[in-house]
């Protein structure tokens, strides 16, 4: 996961990646992003809940093929173990991705098993559950939005037992990331949530794995902005709420600064009162901020050295932005996109270029509870 300026991120497969695979859409042009006033809140800061990395295999999120203990372990140890710190750099992976229309007819091909990418097998996750990393698959990535768009017309809540069965599964958690910026179907969404919660309820506790279901929406309130509507208003409210929390994605470029990643944040935070219809603000317990830590052909900050990364200059920020709704300051954390390879093209966070430097001192600075404790509610 991060799409997220208005106009958001380029993913591989999401809008994350610059150069994405030859099936990826362009990229979208990123609308400027308003100034913000720096953190106006005096309260104390929060600890960060979650801290976690969107996963895209060797192949560049497909997870089209089974992979080996050790050479998983090679390509991926530093997110279990920081350095010679036996504690994981993170408290959170989500594999990405699953194609929803294939999740749905069960489809068994080269790249996939009765629906489900063949590489997230019952022993990746394990790989991390062991180390006491949450799991999660995210179902869809801007290159499924078609896909996304036909499971939902043909049968949208069959798409959401299925979904929720991929979970019983495997043991894990569901990401929507459904990015489709216009004329989204709401209404097949909602069916596929209601029929995932009929099998998998809310669990304010966190206990269920299978229980977690969060939604990707963009960097700010400027793009997805139907479905950014919809989900504030009815999905991730603090009173009643349906879905755990949203993942403020990754614009379609690194942050140039502090107060850019800011600006995008704080759109959610404040809603958009002027839109008609206007999207209400979103309780900052109720999302993450995204962040690249691969991008291109060179390490980021984020991977290598926390001492000049994004993360440790917006912490102050995301640990105490001051809510509009509900009682608690500062947002749920952090994800990254993404770890191993997200591109066809670029380092990726394989050796040597692996990240204990920047988010593994990250984990230890920012003090990331692993595993995850229960995420605060208000």
């Amino acid at each position: 996961m991060a799409i997220r300026l208005s106009p958001s991120p380029p993913r591989t497969f999401t809008r994350r990646a610059l150069l994405a695979l030859a099936a990826c859409a362009g990229l979208l042009a990123v609308a400027a992003a308003p100034q913000v006033a720096s953190p106006a809140s005096a309260a104390a800061p929060v600890p960060i809940e979650v801290y976690g990395a969107w996963h895209c295999s060797n192949d560049y999120c497909t997870w089209g093929a089974v992979r080996g203990a050790e050479e998983f372990d090679r390509a991926n140890h530093w997110l279990i173990e920081r350095a010679t710190e036996a504690e994981p750099s993170v408290n959170l992976v989500v594999l990405s991705f699953v194609n929803p229309l294939k999740l749905l007819n069960q489809t068994t091909d080269a790249t996939t098993l009765n629906g489900i990418p063949r590489g997230m097998t019952p022993d990746i996750v394990r790989y991390f559950t062991d180390a006491g990393v949450r799991v999660m698959v995210s179902i869809g990535g801007i290159t499924y939005t078609d896909a996304w768009n036909t499971a939902l017309a043909q049968d949208a809540s069959g798409l959401g037992r299925r979904a929720a069965a991929l979970a019983t599964t495997l043991g894990v958690g569901v990401e929507i990331d459904y990015e489709q910026n216009a004329d989204p179907n709401l209404a097949g969404l909602q069916a596929f949530i209601d029929a995932y919660r009929a099998a998998h309820p809310y669990d304010a506790a966190g206990a269920s794995p299978m229980a977690r279901l969060t939604i990707d929406l963009a960097a700010g309130d400027r793009w997805l902005i139907a479905l950014t509507r919809k989900a504030t208003a009815d999905w991730l409210r603090t009173d009643l709420p349906v879905l755990d929390y949203a993942n403020a994605m990754v614009p379609a470029r690194q942050p140039r600064n502090a107060a850019d990643a800011q600006a995008n944040w704080q759109e959610h935070v404040d809603g958009k009162a002027q839109y008609s219809p206007k999207i209400p603000p979103l309780a900052p317990a109720k999302f993450t901020g995204g962040l690249y830590v691969a991008l291109g052909g060179k390490p980021l900050p984020e991977c290598t050295n926390y001492a000049q990364s994004l993360q440790k200059a917006t912490a102050p920020f995301v640990q105490s932005v001051a809510s509009r709704v509900g009682t608690s300051a500062g947002m749920l954390g952090y994800m990254f996109w993404a770890a191993e390879r997200p591109s066809t093209r670029g380092i990726g966070t394989v050796p040597p270029n692996t990240c204990e430097g920047g988010m593994g001192v990250a984990a230890r600075t920012l003090a990331i509870p692993v595993p995850m404790m229960p995420l605060r509610q208000q």
